[in-house]
């Protein structure tokens, strides 16, 4: 397919600069591929479409402060971008600045951390200090790493706005954030209605803002995020299955996290790195359902979803939300796919 199927015209008055002073007060646009039907509600209706059998997949990945800034020996000005920890004084990163650093040279930031240029890797870097964990450093003097199409500073709310209250494992440069719509209230509504869930983790990378280059998508390569799927999960997931219920995945994060664990044709536990480039034609094998938010244009989350609803009909909400002036990207409003297309109809 062509990068120009994926691509749509968003007025940027559209794009969410800040959160609704309440996590469930997004609007939801609710996807039904079984009747091609679009319709209008509010996320705290979401339970209306949820069943007892069902089981939410949530990723509880925590998002770090991972935006640095600073400057080199030279005195020009850094800015770091944390794409992965690789372990207490190791990370790998995107550096900004006027030319690139040089292994060897050494990056002075937030005027507490001193950090060496250990190597360059492609478009990152490796950054080595030894004062410390660098988590502990980051969650100190770091920044939040707010999308860069939020055009402002972060500020003190970020830190716990831009993070699903169910966030346990730091590790991720940007929010899962479908999750973001849920408070606990909700959550323990929903458990008492007797809706299960699974935890996994997936730690979302910067890559996944990275646009889709060339306009032929079979040539994108996707960038490689550290997934874990415990055993846990697969037993909750086959009992559900058992059960006849649906596995409703909780972003599209979840889903590419399910969809690696069972790469193989069988679902199971699974540790690692995961590439999966989902897009029109793919056959999915576990989830059924799906929770998410509104993606950018020519992006892959784009062509996960219209993978998962179908293209056109994917085409249609989007236009829709437009014209009803939904929200969209981080900190915008939801979208419910309550059952994936026929792949016949993809």
């Amino acid at each position: 397919m062509h990068i120009n199927d994926f691509d749509f015209d968003l007025p940027a008055e559209l794009i969410a600069q800040a959160p609704l002073p309440e996590r469930n007060a997004s609007r939801l646009l609710v996807v039904d591929p079984a009747t091609v039907s679009l319709s209008e509600r509010h996320f705290a209706d979401l339970g209306d479409y949820l069943q007892a059998d069902d089981l939410l997949v949530f990723n509880d990945t925590r998002v770090i402060p991972a935006r640095l800034f600073g400057r080199k020996a030279t005195g020009g000005k850094v800015e770091v971008m944390v794409e992965r920890v690789l372990d207490g004084e190791t990370l790998l990163a995107h550096v900004r600045s006027s030319k690139a650093p040089k292994p060897g040279s050494d990056l002075f930031l937030e005027d507490n951390i001193q950090c060496r240029v250990v190597e360059r890797q492609q478009d990152l870097f490796v950054l080595r200090q030894t004062q410390g964990s660098w988590l502990e450093l980051l969650e100190c003097f770091g920044h939040v790493p707010l999308p860069p199409y939020i055009q402002r500073v972060d500020a003190d709310a970020d830190r716990e706005r831009y993070q699903t209250v169910y966030a346990r494992n730091p590790g991720a440069v940007a929010a899962p954030t479908a999750g973001l719509h849920f408070d606990e209230a909700m959550l323990q509504s929903l458990q008492d209605r007797g809706i299960e869930s699974a935890r996994l983790t997936l730690h979302v990378g910067a890559g996944t803002f990275q646009p889709v280059r060339g306009d032929d998508i079979d040539a994108h390569i996707m960038h490689a995020e550290r997934v874990e799927v415990p055993q846990s999960t697969v037993t909750a997931i086959e009992s559900a299955q058992r059960r006849g219920g649906r596995i409703v995945a909780i972003g599209t994060t979840v889903v590419r996290s399910l969809e690696t664990a069972a790469a193989t044709g069988q679902l199971s536990a699974f540790a690692g790195e995961s590439r999966l480039f989902i897009k029109p034609g793919y056959r999915f094998r576990v989830v059924d359902a799906m929770l998410t938010n509104f993606h950018l244009p020519r992006s892959t989350l784009l062509m996960l979803v219209s993978a998962f609803a179908g293209t056109e009909l994917m085409h249609r909400a989007y236009l829709q939300a437009i014209a009803a002036r939904y929200r969209f990207f981080s900190y915008g409003d939801a979208m419910f796919i309550c059952a994936r297309a026929q792949q016949e109809n993809q």
